[in-house]
């Protein structure tokens, strides 16, 4: 399974992104996809899962209603779109994928992509 992240870059506050995600090596509409992000000296912490079979999504308290995440089964890609960017955003944001149910802890994922900066300045 390879997991391929992009999109990150430097954005103002209140601007957007959307960040990708290219999976390969697996049928993934039996697993769940999580979007993690991590910002220096901090630990790497849940933003957004999707169940890939049925779409349903679920979000970080701290990302709700700025942040959607959706897939695209057709390129069997997972998109990140992130609105109303705030600095407390940037981070390193990685993409990973769980064989399983899905859920919040890094620990359940089985894979993760490479990790893109998102930069956000005030």
């Amino acid at each position: 399974v390879q997991l391929q992240a992009s999109g990150g870059g430097l954005v103002q506050a209140g601007g957007s992104l959307r960040l990708s995600c290219a999976a390969s090596g697996a049928t993934f509409n039996r697993y769940a996809m999580g979007w993690f992000r991590q910002a220096p000296g901090k630990e790497r912490e849940f933003v957004a899962g999707i169940i890939w079979s049925s779409g349903s999504s679920y979000y970080a308290d701290s990302v709700k209603g700025r942040f959607t995440i959706s897939r695209d089964n057709a390129k069997n890609t997972v998109y990140l779109q992130m609105n109303s960017l705030k600095p407390g955003d940037t981070a390193v944001y990685y993409c990973a994928a769980d064989r399983t149910y899905g859920s919040r802890e890094a620990a359940t994922y089985d894979y993760w992509g490479q990790g893109t900066q998102v930069t956000v300045s005030s």
